[in-house]
């Protein structure tokens, strides 16, 4: 008896091995995994930049604390509204309508249950947790901070709002939730011409909201550009835990399954 279940438990292993050996087999031909000298230098230098966008985060920060505005926070946000034409005028509008509430919760939630429902469960609890985290620590910053919105009498500013500006909520909501769709799209989807324009369109959404808080006068350009900074720290963090996770949870979800861990050949 205990040599009959020796035998299915052996069978039952080899049965694993066979469909990752063959996987990891044709990775290997094609090429497709680089070396470890050039991985181990990728990952120093994503690293480099995820303690660099940190310091740098941290720095403006502490002169936030202390200081207004700067110089340049000026210069930037004059030289952007000297540009009028119409069609760069409702881009800018629009991109910081989307987000504010009610219409950004109600698009974040129509996503999320749209991922939900395509089987994307794993995908759905971490784009969920990390944007609740993000705005969380957002507010949190924004409070402790406490750096005043732009005034009225240095730039034009469309609609003077009373919270605080630093850092920019609208760019930390984009580059955290829009940033996390535009790497599900980009590493989940299929070649197509509509993942393309998808991708292209979360990629100017991204890139163009910090412009259109500054264009509209309600952040400065340092608001901006310290959202970005903790925004792509905030996502590398929740792309490492949806990489790490989703092979030790969800692995027989409907769509995107995983190999489980334990049966991952050893590297």
């Amino acid at each position: 008896m205990t040599d009959s279940v020796k035998t299915v438990e052996q069978q039952t292993v080899e049965a694993v091995k066979q469909p990752v050996n063959a996987w990891r087999r044709a990775i290997d031909a094609a090429g497709a995994v680089v070396e470890t000298p050039w991985r181990r230098y990728r990952a120093a230098v994503f690293l480099t930049y995820l303690i660099g966008a940190v310091v740098a985060f941290i720095i403006l920060a502490v002169l936030a604390k202390t200081v207004a505005y700067f110089t340049f926070d000026v210069t930037i946000t004059r030289a952007l509204q000297t540009y009028h034409a119409g069609w760069f005028d409702a881009v800018m509008n629009t991109l910081t309508w989307i987000g504010f509430g009610p219409q950004a919760w109600v698009i974040t939630l129509i996503i999320l249950l749209f991922l939900y429902a395509s089987g994307l469960k794993w995908e759905t609890i971490v784009a969920s947790t990390s944007v609740v985290g993000s705005s969380a620590l957002g507010l949190g910053l924004k409070v402790l901070i406490d750096r005043p919105r732009p005034s009225a009498d240095l730039v034009t500013v469309i609609n003077q709002l009373k919270d605080y500006s630093f850092p920019s909520g609208h760019v930390l909501f984009y580059s955290t939730f829009f940033g996390f769709m535009l790497f599900l799209a980009y590493t989940l989807l299929k070649p197509a011409w509509w993942r393309m324009v998808l991708l292209i369109l979360l990629i100017g959404m991204i890139a163009l909201i910090g412009p259109s808080r500054i264009y509209v006068g309600q952040h400065w350009a340092s608001d901006v550009i310290a959202a970005y900074l903790l925004g792509s720290v905030w996502l590398a963090l929740s792309i490492v835990i949806y990489r790490r996770g989703k092979p030790r949870i969800f692995v027989n979800q409907p769509v995107a399954k995983e190999t489980p861990v334990s049966a991952k050949p050893s590297s």
